[in-house]
């Protein structure tokens, strides 16, 4: 079964609030459980010096007068900041000094992740958040990776955080999420638990976004963002723990996450000219369950809700648009190329499946780098 499959049938599997076994391990058997354990036991023993908590980030940001932008922060230990030393350091810091910049208003960040987080975890943490600020402006969410390495179902683990979102969205609230980091880029887990680790958080992943997307919030892939980087400059990636990102590694995820929340915000006026997504950056329109297998692969896609003709929805389910916000390198080229990949215009009808105008898109994924022009 692929990726796409296999997120629309967790997300699937969420909404009616079944079960499909304890983070889709049922497969691998007693042998593999049991190595999974020794691995895990080793994993845990060349961890190194571990942080008591994170810093408080909760505060206003900016030197502007006037309202304050209000952003919630909920999540596990990445979202609390685990790992780095002072409040300006952590991910929500850093993204209410860029939104204080752009906006020119100060920002009030409540933050209320909890080290150690899982997706159940996080009804608890949005009573608390709205409770203390029950108008923000928009919530960011960083959850998934203790879901992986605690075994949590994973149907479970995507019905809270759609129900997360979709509350949040109630209150006024728009919604960034963050979505389960790629844990098999992290060198110092052995094999075959690394294999295991990243085929999971994958998955996962995927069926973050779908759940996000279908209920109306943007969801941007962290993946293994922070693997090549932390290989090649362990020391200064890593904190001290050689675990959790340092106040560089911090700053590299908050880079792929402050344009989604600008964005969200309305900060550059998207909502009077959208984003047009660029079949030569591999961005397009399609169905969610494609658009989120795609993003997995590509550590800072926003995968987001979209329309076609007036419709949110067409045979393969919700449609979403995928967008590079840290955008690849564009092909030089002193025209646009004349084929339109699949998906990026309206179809005439209604409700139906856009045309593919080129027959490289036509099986129905959406474009891929594969697809743009070369050099």
């Amino acid at each position: 079964m692929g990726r796409a499959r296999r997120a629309r049938r967790i997300a699937q599997t969420a909404a009616f609030g079944g079960g499909v076994g304890v983070a889709g391990l049922g497969a691998i058997g007693a042998l593999s459980y049991a190595v999974l354990r020794v691995e895990a036991a080793l994993a845990r023993r060349i961890v190194g010096r571990r942080f008591e908590a994170p810093p408080v980030d909760a505060g206003r940001y900016g030197s502007a007068s006037g309202e304050p932008i209000r952003i919630v922060v909920l999540g596990d230990s990445t979202a609390a900041g685990l790992g780095v030393d002072y409040p300006h350091e952590t991910i929500g810091a850093t993204i209410a000094n860029g939104v204080a910049a752009f906006s020119g208003r100060p920002v009030e960040v409540t933050n209320v992740a909890v080290v150690g987080a899982e997706s159940p975890g996080l009804d608890s943490q949005l009573d608390r958040a709205l409770a203390e600020t029950p108008s923000a402006d928009v919530a960011l969410l960083l959850i998934g990776a203790n879901d992986v390495t605690h075994r949590i179902d994973r149907s479970v683990a995507v019905r809270h955080l759609e129900m997360t979102v979709r509350r949040l969205r109630e209150s006024g609230a728009e919604v960034v999420v963050g979505t389960c980091p790629d844990l098999g880029a992290v060198e110092s887990v052995p094999q075959p638990l690394r294999w295991l680790a990243r085929r999971w958080s994958r998955d996962l992943a995927a069926a973050q976004t779908v759940a996000v997307v279908e209920a109306g919030g943007r969801a941007v892939s962290i993946g293994d963002m922070l693997g090549p980087v932390f290989s090649a400059e362990p020391e200064t990636m890593f904190s001290q723990d050689r675990f959790h990102p340092s106040p560089a590694g911090y700053a590299r995820v908050a880079a792929a996450l402050l344009p989604s929340v600008s964005a969200a915000l309305d900060l550059f006026g998207e909502r009077t000219t959208p984003t047009r997504p660029s079949p030569r950056r591999g961005e397009g329109i399609g169905p969610v369950a494609k658009a989120a297998t795609r993003a997995v692969a590509h550590p800072g896609t926003e995968v987001s809700p979209a329309e076609i003709a007036g419709q949110s929805r067409g045979r393969q389910g919700r449609w979403a648009v995928l967008l590079h916000r840290m955008r690849p390198a564009v092909p030089a080229s002193t025209t646009d190329p004349q084929p339109v990949p699949h998906g990026l215009n309206p179809p005439t009808g209604a409700g139906t499946d856009p045309p593919a105008a080129d027959p490289a898109s036509s099986d129905g994924r959406m474009p891929s780098r594969e697809d743009a022009p070369t050099r």
